[in-house]
């Protein structure tokens, strides 16, 4: 019998899973990817790790030895271990990880990974089907997946939400900081209530980007090593913080480096979060709350009356007035790269006429290195699940793919993949699936030649360069690139195009938009680190060598010192690197 299910060929395992990924990401419902034994599963371990890191849920089914083959070392199996091995491979990238050996035990196992995937924190599930057990024929009743599922999600108690509302009603400057699991909960509408009716600006991460439209004037801007200057300003001042699925990691929190982007103490914490492990993990929690964020939000608010929401209101009125100024001159700041004249133009200009041509509820997936840090600094999203971005794992290869899923979810919706030319080559054999199946996704390159993210950092840190610029090493030394137009048209699409001059970047991706089909805009973007992709506000806890120069040094000890993850001085002094002091 032929299946009812669409199935979509990849080229790469690894982009069957950020396929999948990106459909949770922006519909909250898994879908699944599957894959044959040994390197075919192996090659996932990325995409998994990716929605691991991320909290996403999904699916992956893959084949393994016969049952009574398994340990004789057939055909591509992992044995030396265990037999079967896979599982152990997955195990640190999964929720769970499941093992079927007879024909009739599928329903189950199905029930029992849709409950793991979105229970609680959600996450990847894996499911290992044996080639013996794929062939398998048997009858058997399949019970309703809704049965098999628990109803609700975990609520705070009364006394968690007192203790947060006295905090937020009596704050000064407070802020509320929000990470991906408040998207994941849908928050969004009592979010966007409890900061306007309370004055509360709102800061992000990378994955709680379009969490409230960031043309609310209650939004602040984006937070951590590659934030914003207002919005680590705003959280590094406030004397309440706010968190709603947010897990504090290094780069949205600056390292922990006090004073940059959070300041924990001295700022109280009310941290909300799904997943209880979360809790005081990275800060001290003075209110924790294991819950939904949803409904901690929808509990928050009805605790807070009318009166007591104006009050906190106009207490804050300079407050906020603040905020506005910081905001203002962060644009001002930015002016200077969004008005680039010139090709190879910058990140920044790109980006500003892409948010011109591109709906509101337009879905970007966005590649890693200086496209992920520009365009969470400088992109503004205005939508929940429409910013899509590997967060935490920052995998090269998953915005190609993330683009095809996404666009698979909101077949209406336009996705425009925004990437760095060496991240876009990680995946690119994926535009043959765009090509095959007619999914019209924009591709738009931002072309830098190189992993050139990479190269500012060894370029800071130790003063040269390695293995990060694209360039003829055995000829002149200039810049490397390859043809994307032909490139794209090689694989069947019809509009491909690059940008000859500054002016012809926003008309470019409109008409990429407008074709309805598979599309790719290549955009030269200069290598001047003084202009071409993100602003650095924050700090990153980037070890550095003793040959570093000592202004560099000296920072990387300064910063180090002043991490607040730390519990005391003396456990500062007795962990403190060598190679900071050289």
């Amino acid at each position: 019998p032929v299946s009812k299910l669409p199935f979509i060929q990849v080229m790469h395992e690894q982009s069957a899973v950020h396929i999948a990924d990106a459909h949770y990401r922006v519909t909250g419902q898994p879908i699944a990817a599957c894959t044959s034994i040994g390197p075919g599963a192996t090659n996932t371990i990325i995409g998994l790790a990716t929605a691991h890191c991320d909290s996403t849920a999904l699916l992956l089914i893959t084949g393994s030895a016969a049952t009574h083959m398994r340990g004789h070392g057939v055909m591509q199996e992992l044995d030396r271990f265990a037999s079967p091995d896979f599982p152990h491979i997955v195990a640190p990238v999964t929720k769970r990880t499941f093992d079927v050996i007879r024909a009739d035990q599928v329903p189950f196992v199905l029930h029992r990974a849709w409950n793991a995937m979105l229970t609680g924190r959600p996450g990847p599930v894996h499911m290992e089907v044996p080639l013996d057990v794929q062939v398998e024929t048997t009858d058997i009743d399949v019970a309703d997946l809704a049965t098999r599922l628990p109803v609700g999600k975990p609520r705070a108690d009364a006394q968690a939400i007192e203790a947060g509302i006295k905090l937020l009603l009596t704050a000064k400057r407070p802020c509320i900081v929000v990470g991906g699991g408040a998207i994941s909960a849908n928050a969004t509408p009592e979010l966007t209530t409890l900061v306007e009716r309370l004055g509360i600006p709102v800061v992000f991460t990378w994955n709680g980007k379009g969490a409230i439209a960031e043309d609310n004037p209650m939004c602040a801007g984006t937070a951590g090593w590659p934030g914003s200057l207002p919005g680590n300003n705003t959280a590094a001042n406030a004397d309440v913080v706010m968190s709603l699925g947010c897990r504090f990691t290094d780069w949205s929190a600056s390292s922990y480096r006090k004073g940059v982007t959070f300041s924990i103490p001295d700022g109280k914490l009310i941290q909300v979060d799904i997943d209880p492990r979360e809790i005081g993990k990275n800060y001290p929690a003075e209110v924790g709350i294991a819950a939904d964020c949803k409904l901690v939000l929808a509990d928050i608010l009805a605790g807070i009356s009318n009166d007591q929401a104006h009050k906190a209101r106009q207490s804050r009125a300079s407050y906020l007035s603040h905020v506005e100024v910081l905001k203002k001159q962060w644009e001002e700041k930015l002016e200077r790269r969004r008005s680039y004249k010139a090709i190879p133009t910058t990140m920044l200009r790109t980006l500003r006429e892409l948010r011109k041509v591109l709906p509101r509820n337009g879905i970007v997936t966005v590649g890693s290195g200086h496209p992920q840090s520009t365009t969470k600094q400088a992109f503004p999203v205005y939508e929940p699940r429409t910013h899509i971005t590997s967060g935490s794992f920052s995998s090269m290869g998953f915005a190609l793919p993330a683009a095809i899923g996404a666009k698979l979810a909101k077949p209406d919706t336009p996705v425009v993949c925004i990437i760095g030319d060496g991240d876009f080559m990680m995946s690119v054999q994926e535009l043959a699936v765009c090509a095959m199946y007619d999914i019209p996704v924009v591709f738009l390159i931002l072309n830098n030649s190189g992993y050139i993210s990479i190269r500012d950092g060894q370029n800071y840190l130790i003063g040269r360069q390695i293995g990060s610029e694209f360039n003829h090493h055995n000829g002149d030394g200039r810049p490397y690139s390859v043809d994307f137009v032909s490139l794209a048209k090689s694989f069947g699409f019809e509009v491909a195009t690059k940008v000859q001059a500054e002016d012809d970047i926003g008309s470019n991706i409109k008409r990429a938009l407008d074709s309805k089909a598979p599309a790719l805009v290549e955009v030269p973007i200069t290598r001047d680190v003084s202009v071409a992709a993100a602003e650095v506000v924050g700090w990153w806890d980037f070890p550095v060598l003793p040959t570093a120069s000592e202004a560099v040094k000296a920072d990387y000890k300064a910063g180090y010192a002043a991490e607040q993850h730390r519990r005391s001085a003396s456990d500062v002094e007795l962990s403190e690197p060598v190679s900071a002091v050289g």
